[in-house]
């Protein structure tokens, strides 16, 4: 292989795993960012559901639930 063949596959590989490496963390910021998503959404659900019991609380307690 000619100094200039090997020097170009040896770039070509380097971009090869360069590609994958930034592929990679690509994937991982993505799964974080879905994670962030679920937990962010669940957080929501549990403060609405808090709410909706503090105001059947209350309705219970000043006879408005009947």
């Amino acid at each position: 292989m000619s100094e200039t063949n090997k020097n170009a596959f040896q770039a070509g590989q380097a971009a090869g795993k360069a590609e994958e490496k930034s592929n990679v963390l690509l994937d991982k910021a993505k799964d974080a960012a879905n994670a962030a998503g679920a937990s962010a959404q669940q957080a929501g659900k549990n403060i609405s559901d808090a709410a909706a019991g503090g105001v059947n609380f209350v309705k219970d307690k000043t006879g408005m639930n009947k």
